[in-house]
């Protein structure tokens, strides 16, 4: 396992983040929801792809409060630009996503 600094870890800004919208992603590769997080004031809401259908349905993603790093630089996917990425764990098969165990508020930033 590679090490990092604190600082390349400081450099991460990995935030709390409520999903206000979810679509199909029919044109990806593997089966993939279109999602929106609004992200505060400062940012306000970007849009994301994430391969989380097998364990997710679109419903139970709205006004989920989910992780997400957004001083990536934009991707385009497909069809579709992703402007951040939702953290979670993944495996072969699934990805469970990464979430505080209780309610935060919006752009907490996780250390």
């Amino acid at each position: 396992m590679k090490q990092i600094s604190w600082n390349d870890f400081e450099s991460v800004e990995l935030r709390s983040w409520t999903i206000t919208k979810v679509e199909d992603f029919p044109e990806a590769r593997n089966p993939a929801y279109k999602i929106w997080i609004y992200f505060w004031e400062e940012i306000g809401e970007l849009k994301t792809s994430a391969q989380i259908t097998q364990l997710y349905s679109k419903q139970e993603l709205i006004w989920k409060q989910i992780i997400a790093v957004v001083n990536f630089p934009e991707k385009q996917i497909g069809n579709f630009m992703s402007q951040c990425l939702i953290a979670g764990f993944y495996s072969d098969d699934w990805v469970v996503l990464a979430v505080a165990d209780k309610q935060i508020n919006n752009w907490l930033k996780l250390w």
